[in-house]
């Protein structure tokens, strides 16, 4: 019988090894997996590679694995917030690295990368700093630069309800970044506040199917945290 859940939060991160690139979901906090961050932080794998929308808030969830030291380098859209104060302090002193990728580039990346191909070429970026370096092309009197998928070894992403075969559906804003991280990396583990029977969920609601997600693991209640 196939069966994709896990019992322990713990037991679902203990397989991230020192330098993994791992795809964290979440626009801000809404749809980030605070949980799973957390057991990764216990877990105490170092010298990853993170590629998220932004680098943290305050000093929970993804600011927190930043502070514990474990990151190398992060990709990200937004890496400076009114409370991003520890990547803030991180990047100054020269203990992480960072690359600036254009939000819709980031997911553009990501997709590429879920759906194999080989390069995409786009406008964003033309003619700045961020396209030093790479690649650039004339195509119908327009000018693009030539972006690489964004693959990752895990994906860390946050969703509503699952099923025991890893079938996914997400509650409004806390969707954002999770279907597509989810298609771009080796190992998905998607944290839910429901686990429901197969069959109860409506195909037609499905965003992400079971074929994507290795690992699913309950937290928290079944009640729905409000996402805006």
């Amino acid at each position: 019988m196939l069966d994709k859940t896990d019992t322990s939060i713990k037991a679902a991160v203990s397989q991230i090894p020192d330098g993994a690139t791992i795809m964290i979901g979440g626009f801000g906090p809404a749809g980030q997996p605070a949980e799973l961050i957390d057991a990764l932080i216990e877990h105490g794998a170092r010298d990853l590679v993170l590629v998220s929308n932004n680098a943290g808030n305050g000093d929970y969830g993804l600011a927190a694995l930043l502070k514990s030291g474990q990151v190398r380098k992060i990709f990200c859209s937004f890496p400076r917030q009114a409370d991003s104060w520890v990547f803030d302090g991180l990047y100054r002193a020269g203990k992480i690295e960072l690359e600036v990728v254009p939000q819709g580039n980031l997911a553009c990346r990501i997709q590429a990368a879920g759906s194999g191909l080989g390069a995409v070429f786009t406008p964003t970026g033309y003619g700045t700093l961020l396209a030093e370096g790479k690649e650039t092309r004339e195509i119908d009197g327009k000018h693009y630069v030539l972006e690489y998928p964004i693959k990752a070894d895990f994906a860390l992403i946050k969703a509503y309800q699952g099923d025991r075969w890893g079938n996914l559906v997400y509650r409004k804003s806390a969707r954002n970044f999770g279907p597509i991280m989810a298609m771009a990396a080796t190992t998905t583990i998607a944290q839910v506040s429901e686990i429901v029977e197969l069959g109860a969920l409506d195909p037609e609601h499905i965003v992400t199917p079971g074929i994507f997600v290795q690992h699913v693991v309950r937290v928290g209640t079944a009640q729905p945290a409000k996402e805006v």
